[in-house]
């Protein structure tokens, strides 16, 4: 096992969260105290409610222009989990002709419970099977709408395997067939472009910890001729178009809205560098022997690796606790249970067991890489000589 000079810990899971980035907090903090945007942004009239709101619909703007949207188009949520909900729960309040529900085998658990909820409520789901390396297609999605299907629920991608769904080319058959398409942006923001209009996306689910924000704060597009088919899950003062009541929560709002100027203006540097550790980090592992990229043949985003370890003995926690990595994904761990997602491409569950996800980001440093290679190494190499 590899002990972690000075006990540093290097960090390689920021696919279940992200430290967020200083610039981020600093424009939080400013709304924090008497001197700041304190003030309710919602209802307060005078100049800290004034600020308030100038402050939130700055953010609103921001996180518009992120993704391509209209700034009224944006409807603040607690969270990508939240957003889930009101985006399924909502249709299937006000939907009364096409019940019928398509999503896929690979979704976060905040759409396959919502989907099971819905399905006790008399909604019929279809959910599709990826391919062998985890993508979703518009030919498999093809084959599963008809004319009773109102919505289609996909991740454009995947939080385990780092899989990028052609969200267009779906957009284009769920259109044709006259159903809505909601699409769980979790995992794409800052990682890939992201453009409702030229994706065809009439819904989109974010949340701010995924990509150097706060927690607790995400947004919810909805464009504009569908907010009416979507039904508020929340009620208590008709807030965010009559969609989400609440007081908002300036600091964690400006602090989104931060996170998303940010990924918007680094994508580029962000996304080389990257790329490159990445590349680096898969070769030197992949070339130990008994390693298998679950994603190999997949379009996918490069900061995100699946691998599964085949050297008999070999489970994650081996690779020592100065790595932060994962061996399933958030959504499965307090359970216990194996992995969905590794289960839909074919894994069974002692290949899960031996499965590592390793999620690269903003702050991965060259160092970081290296204790990794030298993690994997050395627990392969402890095995092998059992």
């Amino acid at each position: 096992m590899v002990v972690a000079e000075n006990n540093k810990l290097h960090y390689l899971d920021y696919a279940a969260t992200t430290p967020a980035d200083p610039r981020v907090i600093e424009s939080m903090v400013a709304c924090l105290g008497m001197d700041g945007a304190f003030g309710n942004p919602a209802s307060s009239s005078h100049a800290a409610g004034t600020l308030a709101r100038a402050k939130v619909e700055r953010a609103r703007a921001q996180v518009a222009a992120l993704i391509g949207a209209n700034a009224d188009e944006i409807v603040w949520t607690s969270g990508a989990t939240e957003s889930n909900n009101l985006a399924l729960k909502g249709f299937g309040d006000t939907e009364t002709q096409r019940r019928h529900l398509v999503t896929s085998r690979l979704e976060h658990k905040a759409i396959l419970d919502t989907m099971a909820s819905l399905a006790k409520r008399g909604m019929p789901v279809t959910y599709l099977s990826p391919s062998p390396h985890g993508e979703i297609t518009a030919d498999i999605v093809a084959a599963a709408v008809g004319p009773q299907t109102g919505l289609v629920s996909l991740m454009l991608v995947n939080n385990e395997l780092g899989t990028l769904t052609d969200m267009a080319a779906i957009a284009r058959v769920v259109h044709a067939a006259g159903a809505l398409l909601h699409v769980d942006a979790a995992q794409a923001l800052g990682k890939t472009p992201v453009d409702v209009e030229a994706l065809g996306i009439d819904m989109l689910s974010m949340s701010a910890h995924k990509f150097y924000g706060p927690k607790g704060i995400g947004a919810l597009y909805v464009r504009r001729d569908v907010a009416a088919r979507i039904a508020p899950q929340m009620h208590g003062g008709g807030h965010e178009r009559g969609l989400r009541s609440g007081t908002l929560a300036t600091h964690q709002i400006v602090g989104m809205g931060t996170a998303c100027e940010l990924a918007a203006r680094e994508f580029a540097e962000d996304s080389e560098r990257i790329s490159r550790l990445g590349k680096r980090l898969l070769d030197a592992v992949l070339a130990l022997g008994d390693v298998w990229d679950n994603a190999r043949a997949a379009r996918r985003i490069p900061h995100t690796l699946s691998l599964t370890v085949n050297t008999p003995g070999f489970f994650p926690f081996m690779l020592g606790e100065a790595l932060a990595v994962s061996s399933t994904s958030a959504c499965n761990s307090a359970a216990g249970t194996p992995s969905h997602v590794l289960a839909a491409i074919g894994l069974d569950p002692d290949a899960a067991a031996r499965t590592v996800r390793l999620s690269l980001g903003r702050f991965t440093t060259e160092a970081d890489i290296d204790h990794a290679i030298a993690c994997f190494r050395n627990a392969m190499r402890e095995r092998r000589t059992v």
